[in-house]
């Protein structure tokens, strides 16, 4: 997926979360329609989550950085990985 379309994507999206905890207990509930993963994340961290992603057969899309993913979802602080909820 192209960055700008990734970025659409999360701009046009009500529902979403950021930070590991938090996709990871949405992974556990179902309503993930789409994971993102920073590239410079720490492998430990984000492994949890591409694992659940597998296991469900989730779309997951790597960006470049940790600050990057951040700024997509519109916070401040850096983010090893967010999702995109299912509309409620």
């Amino acid at each position: 997926m192209e960055d700008q379309v990734a970025e659409d994507l999360v701009n046009n999206s009500r529902y979403k979360v950021v930070g590991t905890k938090q996709t990871l207990k949405a992974l556990e509930k179902g309503e993930v329609q789409r994971v993102f993963i920073a590239g410079d994340a720490d492998d430990k961290v984000i492994r949890p989550v591409v694992s659940a992603c597998e296991a469900k057969g989730i779309d997951l899309h790597r960006v470049d950085s940790m600050a990057r993913l951040g700024k997509m979802f519109g916070i401040k602080v850096k983010a090893a990985t967010a999702a995109i909820l299912e509309e409620k």
